[in-house]
């Protein structure tokens, strides 16, 4: 016969046992729920990072670096909220741009051939951050170099902000969007040229210096482009059309300064601003 306090023992057993079910519930339940968590970060960050140049909303030009890789779990709940890069503090440099405003004009259809593709051509960006100037390769992107030195005589270019700074695997300045948000273009598109060969990677090299357009995908050039400041690689779909011979200090300072919000990937901390941009035979 069962006793009382064998009684009270066992449902206290009993209460016991319930318990620790439960929480071995909960417990599994928050497991699921990290997993699930960690899995949808991973495809935020693949899917944020993996496609460079092709975030431009409006298909004319745009961005994006090669830097997709795994999400680390989080060691604090998941309810918290991830850590920002800490703001950029250093001081700005560069002097202030030109007074002015960037064109709203927009072209129907690319400009006619009009520039000798034998014939040698520099680019000149005069910039808040100092003047850098670009060999243009006429012969191997004939469209490329037609469209800049027709945009630059309609002086598009002027006082547009150069919109994004990347670091790390891929480093560049991208430029020529006079909408400065990565969407703008000249209102026309035109095919690609001087793709190069990708490797066993699939990512050619864009050493630096190189300077190449920007797209959304293929036969989608428009105005943006960029600047690499420092060796990178990226897949063979971009158009290398020029070299920079002088201002490299003027890139490497951009660079040294980072983006506004101490990040890899983001706007120039330094207010880089083309006060002119010029072509010349």
């Amino acid at each position: 016969m069962v006793t009382k306090q064998q009684r009270q023992r066992q449902l206290a057993r009993e209460k016991f046992e319930r318990q620790q079910q439960r929480r071995g519930s909960a417990h599994a339940r928050r497991r699921r729920r990290n997993q699930v968590i960690a899995a949808v970060a991973a495809v935020v960050v693949v899917a944020g990072g993996g496609a460079w140049l092709a975030v431009a909303s409006g298909k004319d030009d745009d961005k994006k670096t090669v830097n997709a890789g795994a999400s680390t779990p989080p060691s604090t709940p998941p309810t918290d909220a991830p850590q920002a890069p800490a703001p950029n503090t250093k001081p700005k440099t560069c002097a202030p741009p030109a007074a002015g405003e960037p064109t709203k004009e927009q072209f129907a259809a690319e400009p006619a051939m009009s520039i000798d593709t034998g014939a040698a051509y520099t680019m000149t960006l005069k910039t808040t951050c100092g003047e850098v100037k670009v060999a243009l390769d006429a012969g191997k992107a004939p469209h490329t170099v037609n469209s800049f030195d027709f945009l630059a005589g309609k002086k598009f270019f002027d006082h547009t902000k150069c919109h994004r700074l990347t670091s790390g695997g891929l480093a560049v300045l991208q430029c020529g969007d006079p909408t400065g948000t990565g969407s703008g273009g000249p209102g026309y598109k035109f095919a690609d040229e001087n793709l190069g060969t990708a490797g066993g990677d699939g990512m050619a090299s864009y050493p630096a210096g190189t300077v190449a357009m920007a797209n959304s995908g293929p036969g989608t050039n428009g105005s943006q482009f960029f600047l690499v400041t420092a060796d990178s690689k990226l897949p063979p779909k971009y158009t290398p059309f020029g070299k920079v011979t002088g201002g490299m200090d003027v890139l490497a300072k951009i660079a040294a300064a980072g983006t506004e919000d101490g990040s890899s990937d983001g706007a120039p901390h330094e207010n880089v601003v083309l006060d002119s941009v010029t072509v010349a035979k």
